[in-house]
């Protein structure tokens, strides 16, 4: 692999932005509403100048982790993918969990999902539907905030408690009617998912739709992503889909090295 662009080394210190945070900013400028953008929309979205938005750009092309099409407009490059897929809890995660959530897709025919937890948001790293499953609002490397869906009640409840204190003092964003958003309330369903070991988000993120959800042990026994299958409210048996959605889980976990 070549080395990164030079202009990573004339970063400067101080108050004013180094180039690796232009660098970044040039990145940061491409998100799933704008997978593609011409240089002025990157010099805009990442508040540089033209020129320098063109110097940067430039170097990100010739290492990889740009692509400029025919008409001009460029996309994440190749590059980053395969830098991508050395994250553990990105690819090689998703490698080991497939098989297990492929068996819960049949068991269920309705969406299966599998998510890590970065900061307060959960982050879908594989997402598995068919063509009669309710719609949902997620999509691989979509954010949601934790306290909304399954998956990430799943990983707030069992991460740590300054942690959990923490995001329930803080903002709880809503979107539904139903969506949690007292603190207290919070603090009892996380207790619930500790107790019971699976986590119920219903109609918190769209009001059709009910996600059961289970934590995922890594070698320590620490609690790494989680996985869910979402159905119609109208239909849901959560008495029958906790415990697939369990045994899904547990079998990833082995799979990840957890010895129970």
């Amino acid at each position: 692999m070549t080395a990164l662009p030079k202009v990573l080394g004339s970063a400067r210190t101080g108050g004013a932005p180094t180039a690796p945070d232009r660098l970044l900013s040039v990145l940061a400028a491409f998100d799933h509403e704008h997978p593609a953008l011409c240089l002025t929309d990157i010099s805009r979205r990442a508040g540089l100048s033209l020129t320098t938005a063109h110097r940067l750009v430039g170097a990100l092309t010739a290492w990889g982790a740009l692509e400029r099409d025919e008409s001009g407009v460029y996309h994440i490059g190749l590059r980053l993918w395969e830098l991508a897929a050395l994250a553990p809890r990105g690819l090689a995660l998703r490698q080991i969990a497939l098989p297990y959530l492929e068996d819960l897709y049949e068991a269920t025919h309705e969406n299966v999902q599998l998510a890590v937890r970065d900061g307060r948001d959960v982050v879908y790293i594989e997402w598995l539907s068919g063509r009669s499953a309710v719609g949902v609002h997620i999509r691989v490397g979509g954010r949601w905030p934790l306290h909304a869906t399954g998956v990430g009640l799943a990983l707030l409840a069992h991460g740590d408690p300054e942690f959990q204190e923490e995001y329930c003092a803080g903002e709880l964003a809503s979107f539904t009617p139903h969506t949690i958003t007292d603190p207290a309330r919070l603090r009892r369903v996380l207790a619930e998912v500790r107790r019971s070991g699976v986590a119920v988000s219903d109609r918190q993120v769209t009001e059709d739709a009910l996600s059961v959800a289970a934590p995922l042990r890594g070698p320590d026994g620490a609690v790494t992503a989680a996985v869910s299958v979402v159905v119609p409210h109208a239909h849901a048996q959560v008495p029958v889909l906790a415990p697939a959605v369990r045994v899904a889980a547990r079998g990833i976990s082995r799979a990840l090295g957890w010895q129970p």
